[in-house]
């Protein structure tokens, strides 16, 4: 495991997940000999971790952190090992929805200037709202992939979760959000590559405490980082841009993914069959008595 976390440093879009994944892998597999490791060795560790109250989805990151280093090592060290993770998996409820209001989200912003010590956060929070970005990709960024000019940004096939290349648009709040980044680094860090970066020029690598702390500040309940990732499309979809577009933006594989947010806009279907009238049906002319006649 030591090895392809050294091999596989920078790759990963979420480096310090995977690395608490392989940590609590350790603590139950640490004396086993990966090839010696089954299926009934991967089952028992789901029976564990469901014991000590842990969810499917955590458990399912873990096994893909196991099944990752091992898909690793046979594509790049030759090992040839069975993976046992295959059929493994557990299934997982859909998704939570949480997004929050514009009034919100500008208490949240407010709430984030007001950590000194945390000055990236007010411009990441607004590049998250209005790009609907991951952290990772915002974290991860660097300079070379910012096209101000052009207000684009460009993102790697091993930048983003589907692993496909990305170009993502900025609006005019979004690329306010990346000046104030290049304001920054001009003041304090010029050759940092990095977009998010401290004053020593070093990549931010954990945003949880102080975003948790604006949103207690702005009295914001229930609200993770990745929530904002959902707010960016609900007020996409509120504002009646097309599915297809929607999905664009977010860099979602599948149309699929991105209709599960279709119902906060209720006003779009009652448009839809609301053209059906247009069309005189005899229906129109059934009175409520006669309705009622003919129950």
């Amino acid at each position: 495991m030591t090895r392809y976390l050294i091999e596989t440093a920078g790759e990963r879009r979420s480096e310090s997940s995977v690395k608490l994944n392989i940590a609590r892998l350790r603590l139950t597999f640490a004396q086993f000999d990966i090839q010696a490791l089954e299926r009934e060795h991967i089952r028992g560790y789901i029976a564990q971790r469901k014991e000590e109250g842990v969810g499917n989805a955590t458990i399912n990151r873990e096994l893909q952190a196991l099944g990752g280093a091992i898909n690793y090592a046979n594509i790049h060290w030759q090992w040839n090992l069975p993976n046992p993770v295959k059929g493994n998996m557990l299934k997982e409820p859909d998704g939570r929805l949480r997004w929050i209001t514009r009034e919100e989200a500008n208490r949240l912003i407010d709430a984030a200037q007001l950590q000194p010590k945390a000055a990236h956060l007010a411009p990441l929070i607004t590049l998250a709202l209005h790009t609907g970005m991951r952290r990772g990709e915002m974290l991860g960024l660097e300079w070379s992939r910012v096209d101000l000019q052009g207000s684009l940004i460009y993102l790697e096939s091993h930048h983003t979760k589907a692993k496909k290349r990305r170009s993502v648009a900025l609006n005019k709040t979004a690329r306010e959000a990346i000046l104030a980044q290049a304001r920054f680094r001009a003041a304090h860090c010029p050759a940092a590559p990095w977009v998010f970066c401290d004053k020593e020029g070093n990549r931010i690598a954990s945003v949880k405490r102080s975003f948790a702390t604006a949103c207690r500040v702005a009295e914001i309940e229930g609200f993770r980082f990745h929530d904002l990732r959902h707010t960016c499309a609900a007020w996409l979809v509120q504002a009646g841009v097309p599915m297809a577009e929607v999905r664009d933006v977010l860099g979602h594989c599948t149309l699929a993914m991105t209709e599960r947010y279709a119902h906060l806009a209720p006003e779009n279907l009652r448009a839809a069959v609301a053209h059906l009238d247009r069309s005189e049906s005899r229906f129109s002319h059934v009175t409520p008595e006669r309705s009622r006649e003919a129950l």
